[in-house]
């Protein structure tokens, strides 16, 4: 007699799914066989991306919340459908920069932005996560992308440069207190990635945007995709605590090659 046995497919969960890095990365994971919780602020970005990932027979679930709000991230994740608390996978992915000013020149607003989105939402996330992980006795991994930002400081990088390199000690404290429970931590860190980064950072100046890739070949989304699915595709004995990746033609976070 043959005995069929349900094969449960993993989950991953990806913020900051509606463009770049993060749309990428669960394009990445669907064609791995996880099935998906993506988190975004734009609701009709969530439900195209669902549209696609469903296309392809993975299981989605979309969830439309700003994870800068704590109580929008307790609703969102601490009251998951049943059938989705069994995450395997976090990607924290939401992250920007906003403005590239001296810091007598900065604007408040944007230094409060970036706080509150890449340090601030990161650890509601991560919280909420980890409880479910905890939960299910999971030996999950948790993905942090983090930036070149957070190992070297640039001129007017000030403030995203100090987000960044909070990811940094975050995720080496993660590590550390997770260990415990067999929960792995990885942090990625891309140099210059050519997505929708540098036209918020720029308030949506386009011009001004394009200049930041010109005269060198950029890094792009699916690159970075690639990179956390190979650090979460190891054995399970392997851990990749932190993986920096850059273009051929940057050296650092202020040194490139470029064409004239």
């Amino acid at each position: 007699m043959i005995v069929k046995q349900l094969i449960m497919k993993k989950v991953a969960l990806v913020t900051g799914a509606t463009s770049g890095i993060g749309e990428a990365t669960a394009l990445m994971f669907a064609s791995k066989g996880y099935d998906l919780i993506i988190t975004g602020r734009r609701s009709d970005r969530l439900k195209s991306l669902k549209s696609k990932l469903e296309s392809e027979s993975t299981q989605v679930l979309d969830l439309c919340f700003d994870v800068r709000d704590e109580d929008q991230v307790k609703t969102m994740l601490g009251k998951l459908p049943q059938d989705w608390r069994e995450i395997d996978v976090l990607v924290n992915n939401a992250g920007l920069a906003a403005g590239l000013d001296s810091i007598d020149n900065g604007d408040s607003d944007d230094w409060n932005r970036m706080i509150d989105t890449n340090v601030k939402g990161l650890l509601y996330v991560t919280k909420e996560v980890v409880a479910i992980m905890k939960e299910n006795n999971t030996e999950g991994h948790i993905i942090n992308v983090g930036s070149i930002a957070g190992k070297e400081v640039y001129p007017n990088g000030n403030v995203y440069c100090a987000t960044k390199h909070a990811v940094d000690a975050l995720t080496k404290g993660m590590r550390m207190d997770l260990l415990k429970y067999n929960i792995k931590v990885t942090q990625i860190c891309p140099g210059a990635v050519e997505t929708e980064f540098s036209l918020v950072r720029f308030h949506n100046d386009a011009e001004r945007a394009k200049t930041v890739y010109k005269g060198f070949e950029s890094l792009v989304a699916m690159d970075i995709a690639d990179c956390i699915w190979f650090a979460v595709s190891r054995p399970k004995h392997v851990n990749i605590n932190d993986m920096i990746v850059m273009p051929s033609a940057q050296a650092s976070a202020s040194m490139f090659l470029k064409s004239e």
